[in-house]
């Protein structure tokens, strides 16, 4: 059996795919992306598998761009069968893709067609579905339009925020990927042609699109900031500055005006285009997550009544 490879990923979301290949096959080296600065301090932080990785010996490479010749000769040099891609962060180039003798396998999170792009699971909640999965497919130039090699589906529940989801998937997918590799790497699976019809495009997330607009309804809020935590995170604009949303939900409600302030059960709660906004967990600027009653009692001038 074909059973050198290379592995390419960056964020949490590709850390079990990793460890499910690692202890079947031969992970001849890991490509991850470059470290970057986080936090206060903008220290440079490595990415969760090149933690990984380094844990587990492997050899890890980080280019700036997989369209270099550097980056292409490194990936030659570790003589993969096959790559395979979960959440890596850029667009393989054709170069790459064609350098294995059984090709790029990619571990995208979604029921492709559906929701192609850098951000599904995000774009899949925000959007109100009922159902994700993942998707096993065969890399080709276009981005995430691969033919399909397997499918996995799952419910979304009401609530649910994108980090739950995704660690929800990342096993789904190390698990999809584990069962469908030994047939397709003896040929007996064949991947069939990923269907246009339904094609939709979750685009790469920025901290501006955790911004909530009061003019629009509750529900399209609160589904809002599930989707955005943990990363890039909801937020409001108060009179005393930003305020982060990462809990809420939906009070039925008539007669509100967007941007009004009210109090709901011991909540603080804003007006929308149709309802209010509840807030259950905040986090003011500077300050640590706290549940929405503890910065209630902080705010002795916060408007309206329940």
């Amino acid at each position: 059996m074909f059973r050198r490879l290379v592995f390419m990923g960056s964020p949490g979301f590709a850390l079990p795919i990793l460890e499910a290949l690692h202890e079947q096959y031969e992970v001849a080296g890991v490509v991850t992306q470059p470290d970057r600065p986080a936090g206060r301090g903008q220290k440079l932080q490595p990415s969760a598998i090149k933690e990984l990785a380094t844990s587990l010996n492997l050899p890890i490479y980080q280019p700036v761009s997989l369209k270099t010749a550097e980056a292409f000769n490194q990936i030659s040099a570790w003589q993969p069968d096959f790559i395979v891609v979960a959440a890596f962060g850029e667009i393989v180039p054709k170069s790459i893709l064609n350098l294995p003798p059984h090709g790029c396998l990619n571990v995208h999170a979604s029921l492709l067609p559906r929701w192609r792009g850098a951000s599904p699971i995000q774009a899949a909640i925000a959007a109100g579905d009922v159902k994700t999965g993942v998707t096993i497919m065969l890399m080709d130039a276009g981005l995430d339009t691969g033919p399909i090699l397997s499918q996995r589906e799952v419910p979304i529940r009401p609530g649910t925020n994108a980090g739950e989801l995704s660690d929800q998937l990342a096993f789904l997918g190390a698990t999809s990927l584990m069962e469908i590799l030994p047939s397709y790497l003896n040929g007996k699976l064949s991947p069939l042609p990923q269907p246009e019809a339904g094609a939709t495009y979750a685009p790469k997330l920025t901290k501006e699109d955790g911004f909530l607009d009061l003019t629009r309804p509750a529900e399209v809020l609160a589904r809002r900031v599930d989707a955005m935590y943990p990363w890039p995170g909801s937020f409001v604009m108060l009179p005393k500055g930003k305020l982060k949303v990462l809990k809420a939900h939906v009070h039925d409600s008539y007669d509100v005006n967007p941007n009004g302030r009210f109090v709901v059960n011991g909540l603080p709660a804003l007006g929308t285009a149709d309802s209010l906004l509840v807030l259950d967990k905040v986090q003011p600027e500077g300050k640590k997550p706290m549940d929405g009653q503890s910065f209630l009692n902080g705010q002795p001038d916060w408007l309206g009544s329940s």
